[in-house]
């Protein structure tokens, strides 16, 4: 394995930051130091070392966090302030997937996993996060089309992958905005270039993980479900300008389809257009023949038959 993959699964912390802990010598292999990036290694029969401790494989742990405003999102800050590890328990090689910044809260992942963390924090593996947003003013729809388009900022252009209204208030509008890669403070700088100071930012879902019903401040462990879901979702990358597939399920017919969409089975046989499985101009043909045969009944061998006599109605007659 390379030695980085194996400092961010020993809890590290990620990839990028085992490669500064490579580069700066703080890492030993049986003893010999290391500084080149890429370096194979065997966990179960080398002996690895970072700043002369060795390192040992520790239980992985993973926790969703709501973030106050105010708490900083990483994991060194020599003015001492309050980071979100310090609101877990045992911080120990603990470190947050999808920073936000200090005037923001919502949801975060606490994780000593730098494998998953990599991924989901990589815009290749395109991770969904959600965010709720109260903007100053009211953004018109001119102004949502043009973050819809990508709007360009000091390093790159920014897409957006969703973006809609939710509420409007007289002075501030509630927005919904979807992305998937993670430029710095990247919402607030959007919608800065388009005219709205951003109030309130809360992200509430990163890929399957939602925020629900925690309290501010607090955290809970994410169940075997939701880890799993999030594996799955980073087993592969993306190609770049390419979304995900919506999720499949399978209906009571037992063919897939997608969720939201209801597919009617066929009979056998049946084409588009014709639920009796028959081409529109047989259906004529058939119409046809059955109207001869309409005829064909109610006639009798001696020729037309005879209608039967109306009922006379009894009307009574007005003295």
């Amino acid at each position: 394995m390379r030695l980085q993959k194996v400092l961010a699964a020993a809890g590290y912390g990620s990839r990028r930051h085992c490669e500064e802990l490579i580069t700066a010598g703080r890492v030993q292999i049986d003893r010999q130091v290391v500084t080149q990036l890429g370096t194979k290694v065997d966990p179960e029969n080398q002996e690895v070392r970072v700043d002369g401790d060795v390192i040992e494989r520790p239980t992985l742990r993973y926790y969703v966090l709501n973030k106050p405003p105010g708490v900083l999102s990483t994991n060194s800050d020599p003015d001492g302030r309050v980071r979100v590890v310090d609101l877990i328990g045992d911080a120990n090689h603990l470190f947050t997937i999808g920073r936000l910044d200090r005037s923001s809260q919502g949801l975060i992942i606490v994780t000593n996993d730098g494998e998953l963390a990599n991924k989901i924090a990589h815009p290749s593996y395109q991770v969904s996060k959600i965010y709720t947003v109260r903007v100053a003013g009211n953004i018109q729809r001119e102004q949502l089309a043009e973050i819809r388009q990508g709007v360009y900022l000091s390093d790159g252009k920014a897409n957006v992958e969703s973006i809609r209204v939710k509420k409007r208030h007289k002075q501030t509008t509630e927005l919904e905005m979807i992305l998937a890669e993670g430029k710095n403070r990247e919402i607030r700088r959007v919608l800065a270039r388009v005219g709205h100071k951003v109030l309130q930012l809360k992200r509430i879902a990163i890929g399957p993980v939602r925020l629900g019903e925690l309290p501010e401040g607090a955290y809970r462990e994410l169940t075997i479900a939701e880890v799993k879901a999030l594996k799955r979702l980073t087993a592969e990358k993306t190609k770049p300008g390419t979304r995900r597939k919506s999720v499949k399920k399978k209906t009571s017919t037992g063919k897939t389809t997608r969720k939201g969409v209801k597919k009617t089975p066929r009979r056998r046989g049946a084409k588009s257009g014709d639920a009796r499985g028959k081409s529109p101009g047989s259906t004529r043909k058939s119409s046809r023949g059955a109207a001869r045969g309409s005829k064909s009944k109610s006639s009798t061998k001696g020729g037309s038959a005879k209608r039967k006599p109306a009922k006379k109605r009894n009307v009574r007659k007005r003295r």
